[in-house]
Formats: C-alpha cells, structure tokens, sequence
C-alpha cells in the first residue's frame, strides 16, 4: 500500500502562534514535500481552495515547485475543483507537470466541500452538480482522444482540437475523491476511475459498503479492478500525550471555524478523543498506534494507497517535520 501526505497550505490561527503569510506557507510546503520524499513515502497532494485561510489557489504551481526538488514522489492535487475549472486548462497544466516530474503526475478531481470558487469564477451554485458531470467527460476526452469535438452548457465548443502538451507514455491518471456520495462513487466505478475518499468524521469501518459499491460499479463498467485511497486527519508523536498536545489546539480551531461556517457545533476536547479511539475518524498517537489503526483501515476497506492530512490547522514548522518523519521512518515500515 501506498503511503503519504496531503495539505491546504492552511493559514489558521491556533491560540498564540504565530501566522505565516501565503508565500510563506507555501514555501513551507514544498520544504514538506521533500521531507516526505527524503523518508521514503510515496505520494503528496496538495488541494485546491480560494480563501483567506488557505494558501494553495493553484495546486498544479505548487506542485511544479515540488517536481523541481524531487525526484521519485508521486504528485497529486487534493483536490482539484473541477466544476468550477476549465477542464482544457486543467488538462494543460497536468500535462505540463508531468512532463516536468518526468511521468509523476495525477489529478485528483472533486466537487469541492467549499463553494468559494463558484461565484469567483462565475458559476452558479445551482450547477453544482451538472457542472461537475459535464467538466468529467470533457476532461477524460481531453485525455483519451486527440483530437477532441465536443460541446456542453458551460464553456465553447471544441471543433477537432488537439490540446497540448500531451504526456509521454502513459495517459494522465485521473482519481475521483468523493467524500461519501453513493451516486459519485457508483460514478467513478461506471467510468473505471481509481477513488479517493475523504473521512473526516465518523468510523472509517462504516465506508466499507460504499467501496463495496464502487468495486461492482467497476466491474458493471467492465473495467479492471481500481485503486482506493483513503484521505484522513491526523498527527504522529514519541508520544500519545506529545500527540494530542501538539495536534488538538490547531486541529480544534480549525474545525471549530469550519463548523461555525456549516452549523457543526463546536470541536470539545471529549469529541476529539471519540475521534482519535481505535474506531474512530483521527490517526492521532504513537507510530504503533497510528500503524495499527492504518492497517485496520487497510484491511477493513482493501485499501491501495492512505494519505495522512497532519497540519488541520497551522502547526508550527518543526512539530509537522517531526510527524513527517516518524510517518516515513516509523509508521511506514511497520504497515508495509
């Protein structure tokens, strides 16, 4: 199973840390790209948001940033917001990044859990999921055909067009992330489409019908078995104490403020540890902590690949590093 890292680039404020500013941030995040790279994970993602408490806007720069200074890792968005996106410009800078990454390149697409980047861009929230349907089949066109005739509601027809760059050797690999609609999953199986979900809540064990789901949507779609990525919070320490010390503060006012946004109530240090309890949504503890509950994961769900999210909030630079490491050092060998 494949093992690695996503971020926001967030820029949350928890009690008296001090905040870096965007560009900061983001240098902070290709530094923990190559980290991750440097103790032998496998993969780093980097979503899509466009407000003021995330720094990434543009997940495929980052990324390119990162392909500069690695070699071996693979690069992902964490999502790409695709219905509110150019799929003909996505393709492009996709494209482009796997050639720079010498074939380490994919996208991640998704709906988006925000909706910030609907109105800057145009697009009505009403769309929301039409938006996301029509951007898909246009994209898989993109990848798969050259050249391309097509039209839709939401941007001007293409008429025999070839969109460049291509990728060299391989077709572009395209994830759906999805976050637990049923109708999504059944629609990444249908089109044979490796799946990525979000747990961010709840028991990881009670997404296993929903994998289950997706695997006879492949094999409906006549497909060959796909990968599952699992996408979860999380934080790693020499220590369960020094773990939750140094995670809950951010972790809670990040999802605090999310809450207040969604109408969650507020994040209690009581929820956080249902949470962080073997069956629960959080892999917060010690390596052979957190090792046992990935594997468990693992084996419940038949997983192909987990992506830890470490920094929910902003977390000073060192105690992150530190997660990376013991992530790539520890926690890696002993799932393996």
């Amino acid at each position: 199973m494949e093992l690695g890292l996503t971020t926001f680039a967030e820029i949350r404020p928890a009690g008296n840390e001090p905040m870096p500013t965007a560009a900061e941030r983001l240098r902070q995040v290709v530094d923990e790209a190559v980290l991750t790279e440097e103790v032998g994970l496998d993969v780093y993602g980097v979503g899509e948001h466009h407000r003021a408490d995330f720094a990434a806007s543009a997940p495929a720069v980052v990324l390119g940033a990162i392909a500069a200074r690695t070699d071996r890792i693979q690069l992902t968005s964490a999502v790409t917001v695709l219905s509110s996106d150019d799929p003909v410009r996505v393709f492009q800078d996709f494209a482009t990044l796997d050639g720079l990454s010498n074939g380490r390149a994919e996208l991640m697409a998704g709906r988006g859990s925000f909706t910030e980047s609907f109105p800057l861009f145009g697009y009505d929230l009403t769309d929301y999921d039409t938006l996301f349907e029509e951007k898909l089949g246009l994209l898989l066109e993109l990848r798969e055909e050259d050249p391309v005739t097509w039209s839709g509601r939401f941007r001007a027809p293409l008429h025999n067009a070839t969109v460049y760059p291509r990728t060299d050797h391989r077709p572009l690999p395209i994830w759906i992330a999805v976050g637990g609609n049923p109708e999504s999953v059944v629609r990444a199986g249908l089109l044979g489409l490796p799946l990525a979900i979000a747990i961010i809540g709840g028991e990881p064990a009670r997404f296993k019908p929903l994998v289950d789901l997706y695997h006879r949507a492949v094999e409906e779609g006549g497909h060959p078995p796909q990968p599952v990525a699992v996408h979860a919070h999380g934080f790693i320490a020499d220590t369960t104490k020094q773990a939750v010390e140094e995670f809950y503060p951010s972790y809670a006012a990040a999802m605090s403020a999310t809450g207040r946004e969604r109408g969650w109530p507020p994040m209690t240090r009581e929820h956080f540890e249902q949470l962080r309890s073997p069956d629960g949504s959080l892999y917060v503890g010690t390596p052979d902590y957190v090792a046992d509950k990935i594997a468990a994961t693992r084996d419940i769900l038949g997983l192909d690949r987990f992506m830890l999210h470490i920094s929910v909030g902003t977390m000073p630079v060192d105690q992150v590093s530190s997660g990376i490491e013991l992530l790539g050092t520890k926690v890696a060998p002993q799932v393996r």
